[in-house]
């Protein structure tokens, strides 16, 4: 799979770092070091007119399924289900030595500074890319795209071009299958989110002093209660007091770089009182922890952060009854994320929804390279293609991360078409498919068509799929476009 250097500069802008030395010299860094060495299974199809039930938990619970992923659920897939819950025990080894071998994500965060946030960009969402389409963990990376819009924080503002990279590895990803008190603790303290939010330049110093309330507002508003959720400007600006003086320092060759602080001097440390429970003077940094505990253990959160999960997993909107369940899992399990899931899978209007979501841009990209196995470096090429469909990842400017709506996304479809056409016919430079090989693993055209849509395609499906272009027509299909 080989990368164009001059491509690959000119689509993230690289040229005036090559002869410091950052740039196209060190591809050699960029190539996949495992997931060419991934098994090639027959594949394996649906036999159903109409969606089942194994490939509609694949669709939901993952990115989509690969030849070969229906096999896997033989065992069960209540039990196939908890092993995703569990990703620590899953052995991945040949998408985490690619993801290990993109070198700077990995760094010390103080230690991103010296480097273009332009590459590290590309490096960041490149990771991305390739773990949604290679990793076997893939109930957890379904998450790792839930939360990372529900807790949005765009690359372009300020520090966080250095920060997002910690934001994903320190905050998202640890905490996708946890306890939810526990993700928004490490969100609300992020250094890329107290930037991004103002988090940082809080403080009450003087009595007359009003605090920055923007973190407070999204944090009522979007992370956890709702915009409904019952809070009113006071319990913001109660919450902006209980949240000053926590900020985030950098400073260059000293001890202490890119480290999140608490300082005592730009604390309101008097008494406050949020969503009705009164916080008593003097507890300086314990303040944040009460006011998570007040708006985690608060019912307007459980039903907020159902309804995004039913709507992620179930249908948009969200069934009522199916909110109320998840809703009520929270509240019993304490907001643990993975018996929320459990809940979303007994959900009767789990089964009754197949094929009602329609694909996000990163969802239908990622999909269309996992059922046609690609080999792919997820790299600026592909990353330019999610640019033109709307969804480049880690750039939504507002916090409200991108939409689930898919109305929004349905003038992307020219671009898709584009991509499935280009995709099959191998002009997607650092991305290829094995055309011939992949019927041949089907054992039909037809067969890797219900592959593609989930059930057996229609009279009329054959007839527009077949020729020369009828692969990338069935990617481009709306029997795809929907999960």
């Amino acid at each position: 799979m080989s990368l164009d250097r001059r491509e690959f500069c000119s689509n993230i802008g690289l040229l005036s770092l090559v002869a410091a030395g950052g740039g196209c010299d060190r591809l050699g860094s960029l190539m996949p070091a495992g997931v060419d060495q991934r098994e090639r299974p027959p594949g394996t199809a649906p036999e159903s007119d109409k969606i089942d039930f194994t490939h509609h938990v694949l669709n939901r619970c993952t990115f989509g399924p690969r030849p070969g992923d229906r096999t896997i659920l033989e065992s069960g897939i209540e039990n196939w289900f908890n092993q995703q819950l569990r990703p620590q025990d899953i052995p991945d080894p040949l998408c985490d030595r690619t993801i290990a071998s993109i070198e700077r994500i990995h760094k010390h965060r103080g230690e991103l500074y010296s480097e273009d946030p332009r590459i590290l960009l590309h490096d960041l969402v490149r990771a991305r890319i390739l773990r949604a389409i290679y990793s076997r963990r893939q109930l957890l990376e379904v998450m790792v795209d839930l939360w990372t819009d529900h807790f949005n924080v765009s690359w372009s503002k300020g520090n966080c071009r250095w920060l997002k990279i910690s934001d994903d590895l320190e905050v998202i990803r640890p905490h996708a299958l946890g306890r939810f008190r526990d993700l928004v603790r490490a969100a609300a303290t992020s250094p890329a989110m107290l930037i991004y939010l103002d988090g940082h330049d809080n403080k009450v110093v003087q009595p007359d002093d009003k605090p920055n309330e923007n973190h407070a507002r999204e944090l009522l508003e979007l992370h956890t209660l709702g915009v409904d959720g019952g809070y009113g400007q006071r319990d913001v600006l109660e919450a902006a007091r209980c949240m000053s003086g926590w900020t985030y320092g950098h400073r260059f060759m000293r001890a202490g770089v890119s480290r999140v602080k608490f300082e005592p001097d730009r604390h309101d440390n008097g008494p406050k009182e949020v969503l009705g429970v009164k916080i008593p003077a003097g507890g300086g940094p314990n303040d944040l922890e009460q006011l998570i505990d007040i708006v985690c253990e608060h019912p307007s959160t459980s039903r907020h952060i159902a309804q995004r999960m039913a709507r992620v997993f179930i249908a948009d909107p969200a069934p009522p009854d199916a909110v109320d369940a998840i809703a009520a899992t929270y509240r019993s399990s304490g907001g643990d994320i993975q018996k929320m899931l459990g809940a979303v899978l007994k959900q009767q209007a789990f089964r009754e929804h197949a094929g009602s979501l329609f694909k996000r841009p990163f969802r239908y990209v990622a999909s269309a390279l996992r059922a046609t196995d690609a080999n792919t470096q997820g790299g600026a090429i592909v990353q330019e293609r999610l640019r033109r469909m709307g969804q480049p990842p880690f750039e939504y400017p507002t916090p409200d991360g991108y939409p689930l709506e898919a109305e929004p996304w349905f003038g992307s479809l020219l671009w898709r078409w584009n991509f499935s056409l280009d995709l099959m016919a191998g002009r997607i430079r650092g991305t290829s498919v094995q055309k011939d090989e992949l019927v041949q693993r089907f054992g039909s055209h037809d067969r890797l068509l219900a592959h593609f849509l989930g059930r057996r395609p229609t009279s009329l499906e054959l007839e527009q799929m077949n020729g020369d272009d009828g692969i990338a027509i069935g990617l481009s299909s709306p029997g795809f476009q929907w999960h």
